[in-house]
């Protein structure tokens, strides 16, 4: 399993000036935040399961920018029917990023079907999504950088990570008006 934190640093180290980052609710968002603040990052505070729809739209709205969705295994559970929409939208702007710990961490580390039969990566291939993967080792990285920032999409990663209890890094804002100002004109120019 690989660590949640240096993953994401790495891949979104020295990112392209055309990258869009959304992040799901909760460690995601603290992810991308420790990362470097950043107007083209968009972090979910609230509203589980939203983080797909949003990438979805930004992606088929913003066709000259790369988006990339990054997640939680809980948050993706949450609205799992939005990979059969990717699938059929086909955007081939969007990437998505599973960061799969089995767990609802935000709330105790109850496990989540992940932890059980339940295999993202099979989910996302069955909904019509053709370049998947399962990343379970730091020799994979490398790939699944080129991947979330160059492979024509949509694809989706699976990221198995531990579990990890790391110190919360706050977003810009907490305030939903000037979060999504500051991105859209991040986005728009």
């Amino acid at each position: 399993m690989l660590n949640r934190r240096p993953l994401v640093n790495y891949l979104l180290e020295d990112r392209p000036d055309n990258l869009l980052v959304v992040a799901g609710l909760g460690s995601s968002t603290w992810d991308i935040s420790a990362a470097g603040d950043d107007a083209r990052n968009f972090g979910f505070i609230g509203a589980m399961g939203q983080a797909g729809p949003f990438a979805l739209g930004l992606a088929l709205s913003q066709p000259s920018k790369r988006v990339l969705l990054i997640t939680g295994d809980g948050e993706m559970l949450m609205s799992l029917g939005v990979l059969a929409t990717i699938a059929n939208q086909a955007p081939a702007n969007l990437a998505i990023v599973v960061l799969d710990n089995e767990s609802y961490l935000e709330t105790g580390s109850q496990p989540t079907a992940t932890a059980g039969l339940t295999n993202l990566e099979a989910v996302a291939k069955g909904c019509g999504i053709a370049d998947t993967r399962t990343v379970t080792e730091q020799s994979q990285v490398d790939a699944l950088r080129e991947m979330a920032l160059a492979t024509p999409g949509p694809v989706f990663a699976n990221v198995k990570i531990a579990v990890e209890s790391l110190p919360l890094v706050f977003p810009y804002s907490f305030d939903g008006a000037v979060s999504i100002n500051r991105f859209r004109d991040a986005a728009m120019s």
